[in-house]
This record gives C-alpha cells, sequence and structure tokens, in this order.
C-alpha cells in the first residue's frame, strides 16, 4: 500500500502531538496511514505521498489540519460507558451539590471529550429522570470536541440501534424517538434532552478554554491516555479551574492517576476529583 515517506510522517505526527496532544509514535505508523487513506481517496490522490505533497510542498495544510485530525482522533463513545459513573452521579454528586442550596439550583454538567454526544445524553438522561422523579434543580450541559465531524453527528443527535442498545428499555421509552421508518434502524434523541445539551469545538490543547468557570461536574473520560504525563496534568489543571470549588472531575478507570498531586484537585475516589475550596468545610 502506498505509504507517507518518512519526512512527511514525522511532521504529521509531531504537529498531531503539539497542537492535539495526541502521541503518535512510529509503532501507530500503519495505523496514521490507513486513516489517511480515506482522505487522500476523497481529494482524488494517488497515494499518500501525493497527499504528502499536497500538504506540504503545496502549503494547504492549515486547511487541512482539520480533518486530518477528524481523520487520527480515535471516537469510541457508548450510551451509559462505565456506568458506575452515573450511578454515583443520581445517588450522591447531585444530591451532595443540591445540599443547603436555597432555592432552584442550575447545574452545569460538561462533557470534555464529548465525541459523538453519547456521554453527554446519558447525563442528560440521568438528569432528567431525577427533575421527573421530584429533585429542584434545573441543569444544562456542554459537550466539546476537537474533531468538527463528531460534534455534527452528536448535534443531529441521531444513532444506530446497535449504538442505543446500551440505553436501558424504560429510559430509552423516554427518551429516544424511533425512525419513522423501521427499516433504517435509527433512534434520534428527544427534544427536552437536545435542548438541554450543546456542542463546541474545543481543542483541550488550547492555552485557554472559553468554558464558565463555575461548572458543577467535568465529565474527562478516556481522553487523557492519549496524552504524555506531563500534557495529562496540565489538561486537568486547566478543567479543574473551571470548576466551582467543590465541584466534581471524573476521569475513565484507566486514568484515575492522572490527576494525582494536581493542583487544586483533591482525590475523593479512584477516579474523582473535587476542586478544593470551602464550599463543603
Amino acid at each position: 500500500m502506498p505509504q507517507l515517506n518518512d519526512r512527511h510522517f514525522r511532521t504529521v505526527a509531531d504537529l498531531v502531538q503539539e497542537r492535539v496532544g495526541i502521541q503518535m509514535p512510529p509503532a501507530k505508523r500503519t495505523m496514521l496511514e490507513g486513516r489517511l487513506r480515506k482522505r487522500m481517496r476523497a481529494l482524488d490522490f494517488g497515494s499518500l505521498d501525493d497527499y504528502g505533497r499536497y500538504l506540504f510542498d503545496d502549503g494547504h495544510l492549515t486547511e487541512e489540519f482539520g480533518h486530518i485530525v477528524d481523520c487520527i482522533t480515535t471516537n469510541k463513545t457508548d450510551f451509559f460507558r462505565e456506568p458506575a459513573h452515573f450511578d454515583l452521579l443520581r445517588d450522591d454528586l447531585v444530591p451532595l451539590l443540591c445540599r443547603g442550596v436555597v432555592g432552584r439550583p442550575r447545574l452545569k454538567l460538561w462533557s470534555a471529550a464529548a465525541s459523538t454526544g453519547a456521554e453527554a445524553y446519558t447525563l442528560a438522561m440521568v438528569l432528567q429522570d431525577m427533575v421527573a422523579s421530584g429533585y429542584p434543580f434545573t441543569y444544562a450541559i456542554l459537550g466539546t470536541d476537537v474533531s468538527s465531524e463528531v460534534l455534527k453527528v452528536a448535534t443531529d443527535a441521531v444513532y444506530p440501534d446497535e449504538m442505543l442498545a446500551a440505553v436501558p428499555p424504560q429510559v430509552r421509552r423516554r427518551y429516544v424517538m424511533a425512525s419513522r421508518d423501521p427499516a433504517q434502524k435509527l433512534g434520534r434523541i428527544v427534544p427536552e434532552l437536545r435542548n438541554r445539551v450543546q456542542f463546541q469545538n474545543l481543542n483541550l490543547m488550547d492555552q485557554v478554554y472559553p468554558v464558565d468557570r463555575d461548572v458543577d461536574i467535568v465529565f474527562c473520560r478516556n481522553v487523557l491516555i492519549y496524552f504524555d504525563k506531563a500534557t495529562q496534568k496540565t489538561v486537568l489543571q486547566r478543567l479543574g479551574s473551571h470548576l466551582r470549588p467543590g465541584g466534581f472531575l471524573i476521569v475513565g478507570h484507566s486514568e484515575s492517576m492522572a490527576g494525582a498531586g494536581v493542583p487544586g484537585l483533591e482525590q475523593v475516589a479512584s477516579t474523582i476529583f473535587r476542586r478544593t475550596g470551602d464550599m463543603f468545610q
């Protein structure tokens, strides 16, 4: 199969790590080339070497970089992935955040690596069920991702049945509309939840995040594993700065050590960190 030449591979790999934080060692070369071939074919190039010359010799890298990011980012996501986190949200974190608050609190949640939106809409399903059962709060959810392509899917909120299979049947009946054409085997998140969730493009490698600084809960799961340790800590400190004092940051089970020693974050469970402050003293 046509390959990137060594110079082009190293340039792409260095650029991806610098701008997106994802490490691309030589062992990932075959994976990178495989993913770039789809874009190569879309532009009608005969080889990856031709595509590389288009990027670097002909000066099209800036306009193409978004497409490269869409190609190389891993957008694995599921509804109710790592379900214990959503049980914790319902049973412990939200009641704790609402405790002692006068009036009707408005909770802000952030899915910081939202991919196609399954995590953000799972959060909405859990919170909406709590509201329906009598909890006196309102909520808003922000989903962000570096890939514009996956955010389009998230905004449309249309998913194949096999992806929606992880949603418990009773929850799916409440919050997922079946396609009018059963042969399509698709479902769409109901407007009630879509109106509670907003999506925007955000690169976790940016120095500044255009996000409110009084977020109650941040989910950043299964993305830190692609960063080196120094980048992990930098990103977690930036995310933590957007939490209100006493707010919670939740990472994936494979990332539980990433937050250890991050200034301003206290580890309260294996994958749960809390912004230090006087909120719960």
